[in-house]
């Protein structure tokens, strides 16, 4: 593959328009191409980068592929061949204003789609491509806090090769939302011949009554009386692992304040980490008052508090 990252090879954000990539493009290829560049090797490597960016990022489902499995995932999936299947360089160069649409010097064949532009091009253009995987599928598994914490063990049901299919899942511990597991071979077949693709296991945490889940961190509210507030106390925070944890307010603690017990978050896939607890003490000021409290708080104001 000639670039890690498509999007910097055309100078794009991830969130660029069609028309935006279109247009960086068309001005990288009128300073790249053959016909300017006049058998500049390393301009020649540059046209070839920006081409094939242009090819993935122009196609939707291609782009689509690239954003959600990153650089290494797509290219696993995808030779040039494929990169290159059904997309038209003649109409782009013609559009371009390159004459018939064949840079000079380059020798246009079919193994990469209609007009592949690389056949000659330092080996780029392969006339032999292993067959293409077939289509990644993608299960979205809800998940508890709980099964999140612990690990679990999930039965799943995907329609799998026009069937459906029944499989059991392991859970590793800290599968927040977003993680993926792959089941290689679990995808679609190919058309081609070649290996299916894969199932790719896709979490996602459902509410918790009690904790509001980013990340690895977790977080919980606790109110206290305003007395205790200024006076200091101790709350007893119930853990997500069940455990009870003491926690110390320290007097004049403000509303609102936000405070951390390290390490009694949810676990960091694959390691022996967790993330942390992040207590939010609220501050209860009552809406009226009593008259020994009124009486109470007009003394206390006597002495300047």
């Amino acid at each position: 593959m000639a670039s890690s990252d498509y999007y910097k090879a055309l100078g794009v954000e991830k969130n660029a328009s069609a028309n935006e990539i279109k247009k960086a493009y068309r001005k990288l290829a009128m300073k790249y191409h053959p016909d300017h560049t006049k058998g500049d090797k390393s301009g020649e490597e540059k046209f070839k980068e920006i081409s094939e960016a242009y090819a993935v990022l122009s196609d939707k489902e291609k782009r689509q592929q690239y954003d959600t499995f990153g650089s290494s995932g797509f290219q696993q999936r995808y030779s040039q061949e494929d990169i290159f299947r059904n997309f038209d360089f003649g109409d782009i160069f013609r559009e371009f204003g390159f004459g018939g649409g064949k840079p000079g010097g380059f020798r246009f064949t079919s193994g990469g789609g209609r007009n592949h532009p690389f056949g000659n091009m330092g080996g780029c253009g392969r006339s032999r491509q292993a067959p293409a995987k077939g289509t990644d599928l993608v299960y979205e598994l809800p998940l508890t806090l709980a099964e999140v914490l612990s690990g679990a063990r999930k039965n799943i049901n995907f329609q799998h090769n026009g069937r459906s299919e029944n499989l059991t899942v392991k859970v590793p511990k800290g599968m927040i939302t977003g993680k993926k597991l792959r089941l290689a071979g679990k995808g679609e077949p190919s058309a081609y011949g070649g290996p299916a693709g894969d199932l790719y296991i896709k979490a996602r945490m459902t509410p918790d009554p009690d904790f509001s889940v980013k990340g690895t961190d977790l977080y919980l509210n606790r109110t206290i009386r305003l007395t205790e507030s200024l006076l200091g106390t101790h709350v007893t925070i119930q853990a997500p692992d069940g455990s009870e944890k003491r926690l110390k307010i320290p007097a004049g603690t403000r509303h609102q304040t936000q405070m951390r017990l390290a390490g009694q978050g949810l676990p960091i896939m694959n390691t022996d980490r967790r993330g942390n607890l992040f207590v939010k003490i609220n501050v209860d000021i009552p809406a009226k008052l009593s008259e020994l409290q009124t009486e109470l708080v007009k003394k206390l104001s006597e002495t300047g508090l």
